[in-house]
């Protein structure tokens, strides 16, 4: 029984270190969207080009920050996960799908790795459920 319990207590633990990581990433990059527009928001959007960069680069912040934090505290987890992967994928298929065909396979990688890992990272939860230390569960909304 007491093996049992700490096996899910790791597998909680695991669950809410992978939210934690995974929802951090997202709210930080949220964040600095509006704390550095010309950089990482508004500025950067239009650079890349993305159609109405001054709507959507807070638009997707805000998603960002909204979203990341849900998944932090693991509350309306199924709900943040489909927005934030909306939101890697179209990173991934406007930033690295060019860098790739540009520089090749492995610059393409190592530019992707942290996209890659956001992207593996929510599909995991999104397998796995939002573990035991989270709103969801104790509300029993999630698994």
């Amino acid at each position: 029984m007491a093996a049992a319990s700490a096996s899910q207590f790791r597998s909680a633990l695991g669950l809410f270190l992978l939210r934690l990581l995974v929802g951090g990433v997202f709210l930080s990059e949220g964040i600095q969207k509006f704390l550095y527009p010309a950089e990482l928001g508004a500025g950067r959007f239009a650079k890349i080009g993305i159609p109405a960069a001054h709507f959507t680069a807070p638009f997707v912040g805000l998603v960002e920050v909204v979203c990341g934090a849900l998944l932090i505290i693991g509350l309306a987890t199924a709900f943040a996960i489909v927005p934030l992967l909306i939101d890697i994928a179209v990173a991934i298929a406007t930033t690295k799908v060019p860098f790739l065909l540009k520089h090749g396979l492995w610059p393409a990688m190592h530019e992707a790795r942290t996209d890659l890992c956001m992207l593996l990272g929510l599909l995991a939860i999104a397998c796995l459920g939002v573990g035991a230390f989270s709103i969801d569960r104790t509300r029993r909304i999630g698994r």
